[in-house]
């Protein structure tokens, strides 16, 4: 996968922090889960939260050891990992190691009600989507987190080719998500498919008009707010069509809003960095 590509995939999972891990805790945990999620999603100190974050996933591995079947406290695990591994970890083995285990997360919180579709992960991509299909609603939440998690996988582990080779399945099941929900987690799983439409040219199998279309969607449905959603657009779809106008008002965008809103700080804090870099390096690109 190539690095414009992996850096994206990164910043897409910082938009997955922990959104309605309250929502699937287990109750005892639940008004701490959602305590501390809030915290973290609303922190203007990425570097803050990258140095608090370890104790919050010990505690949750803590969870996890004392109900080790208890799908919320799984998920939870899953995004969280998932975000700590794609925006916060530099070594590129211990990122590899701790995606693994968001991916373990989310494969014990969705595959025990689903073993057809797990099983059929090395199969033809038919054989999978025809499965993916069938997926009830009841199932959302895991069904994203193992989509998320595996996404997460390929982004640390981008010289794996047989990974790399999977991206159509996970995009069938984000599409999946989004055909359940299409407004699920405030349009977040649009962002993934923005990503996924646009990471080749067309020549390749890019599809720039889906990818803009994603985008488009995953911005209006958080109301604007989503500075991330224009960071990626801007990254993917403006590059790989060169339009320096668009580029350039999407990353100016960025750059002058207030990254404060709920839910959204830190993501936003995160994606005025990358627009300050996509914005340094445009006379280069373009």
């Amino acid at each position: 996968m190539p690095k414009q590509a992996v850096t994206a995939v990164a910043l897409a999972l910082a938009v997955l922090l922990l959104q309605g891990c309250a929502a699937v805790v287990g109750r005892a945990t639940s008004n701490l889960a959602g305590n501390l999620s809030a915290g973290i999603e609303n922190h203007d100190d990425p570097e803050t939260v990258a140095t608090a974050l370890p104790a919050y996933l010990l505690m949750l591995d803590g969870l996890i050891e004392g109900s080790p079947d208890n799908p919320g406290l799984l998920i939870a695990g899953a995004r969280l990992y998932g975000v700590y591994a794609g925006v916060f970890v530099e070594q590129p083995a211990r990122a590899r190691r701790l995606a693994r285990r968001a991916y373990d997360y989310a494969g014990r919180a969705f595959c025990p009600g689903h073993p057809g579709i797990c099983a059929s992960r090395g199969q033809p991509f038919e054989t999978f989507e025809a499965q993916v299909a069938q997926l009830p609603a009841r199932d959302l939440e895991a069904l994203y987190a193992y989509a998320a998690a595996w996404a997460g996988m390929i982004q640390a582990d981008s010289g794996d080719w047989a990974l790399i080779a999977e991206i159509p399945k996970v995009d069938a099941l984000l599409r999946r998500v989004v055909e359940l929900d299409p407004a699920h987690a405030g349009g977040q799983p649009w962002l993934y498919l923005g990503v996924l439409a646009t990471l080749l040219p067309p020549a390749y199998g890019g599809r720039p008009e889906d990818g803009q279309a994603h985008f488009e969607r995953a911005l209006a449905l958080s109301g604007g707010r989503n500075q991330m959603a224009r960071v990626l657009y801007a990254q993917h779809y403006t590059r790989l069509v060169f339009d320096r106008g668009l580029h350039d008002r999407l990353v100016a965008e960025v750059l002058t809003a207030d990254p404060r809103a709920p839910g959204l700080t830190l993501v936003n804090v995160l994606a005025q960095q990358r627009a300050a870099e996509l914005r340094d390096s445009a006379d280069d690109y373009f």
